[in-house]
């Protein structure tokens, strides 16, 4: 082998040991504690997932039902923290009077006995729905939570009044911008110390007035994901965190987790260094990001004393296996 042939060889051995010091998790420090548990649409009934579409009535799919909860309800959010969330998803939409209405759904129709798209009414209006109306089990044979939910769909407002203390993810269902104003207008009037313990996710545009209007509001959408974990896979061998990772909710597909370079401890450290927290979800399968950490099968996957975020559909589940 002539001298280039050497030198080559040599400068391309201590790239690679520098890439390996500079990512591997031997050197790097454990965050110690527990898991941080977020609740996806808190404690909610479930339904079969197959072969979803984005107009799917899942209240018309219900599986059949373990417990009372309804989701986006503030006796769902309670019993979720009560299980062991330590953050729970809640969905809104603004209303005609100047609210927002705590709801999944962008109309009416699947899951209450009202009509129409959702932000197109007043809170007045929606207050009157029964938004246990649509679940169904047996394919319309019967409706347990009918005339249940009467009264049930809160404001944001309620919201935060009845958990002022925990903290919250909300979920901005629209890709309009105005509804980010709007929305981060309602987060400035609360005090510093309560914005920190509320996160935002959602549409692009909406998330990123909030994310322009408040520093103190860690937010995500589709796109700055995609580009925090793209770019962080194509270069966060070097240590640099791409500026989309910055004051952010990472959510990290765990079959994705793997190609993230020093995952997890440096991983979850270079987040918490540019002010972001990280989420483990389900596969990442081309969808939404909406899987949860959801069985024991999918919680073993996780690395061995794991301790940053989960992603849970299924706090009555996980909970128990992460408290262990």
């Amino acid at each position: 082998m002539n001298k280039k042939l050497k030198y080559a060889a040599a400068a391309i051995a201590v790239f690679g040991a520098a890439i390996y010091l500079n990512n591997t998790n031997h050197l790097a420090a454990h965050q110690e504690g527990k898991p941080v548990l977020l609740a996806h649409r808190g404690i909610a009934q479930r339904f079969n997932e197959r072969e979803l579409k984005n107009d799917t009535c899942t209240a018309a799919r219900m599986l059949p039902s373990t417990h009372q909860y309804l989701e986006n309800t503030i006796e769902s959010m309670r019993a979720s923290f009560a299980t062991g969330a330590d953050i729970v998803e809640v969905d809104v939409h603004p209303t005609t009077d100047g609210e927002f209405a705590v709801f999944h759904d962008w109309t009416l129709d699947c899951r209450t006995n009202g009509h129409g798209v959702t932000r197109e009414h007043s809170m007045a209006y929606l207050k009157k729905l029964d938004v246990g109306h649509g679940y169904t089990a047996d394919g319309g044979k019967s409706f347990p939570f009918r005339g249940k939910g009467t009264g049930l769909m809160p404001t944001l407002a309620e919201v935060l009044t009845a958990f002022p203390q925990q903290r919250l993810l909300i979920n901005v269902k629209s890709r309009d911008a105005s509804e980010g104003e709007k929305l981060a207008a309602v987060l400035n009037k609360l005090p510093s110390e309560r914005r920190v313990q509320i996160m935002v996710y959602g549409g692009d545009e909406p998330v990123e007035m909030v994310r322009r209007r408040l520093s103190d509001v860690r937010t995500i959408s589709r796109s700055t994901i995609k580009s925090c974990l793209v770019g962080y896979i194509g270069y966060g061998w070097s240590g640099l965190v791409p500026q989309a990772c910055n004051n952010a909710m990472v959510m990290v597909p765990i079959n994705v987790a793997p190609w993230l370079w020093g995952w997890p401890d440096r991983f979850l450290n270079r987040m918490a260094a540019v002010n972001s927290e990280v989420f483990v979800l389900g596969p990442y399968r081309g969808g939404e990001f909406s899987t949860g950490i959801d069985t024991p099968e999918q919680f073993a996957r996780l690395p061995k004393n794991y301790s940053g975020g989960i992603w849970t559909n299924e706090i009555q589940a996980i909970a128990p296996l992460a408290r262990k």
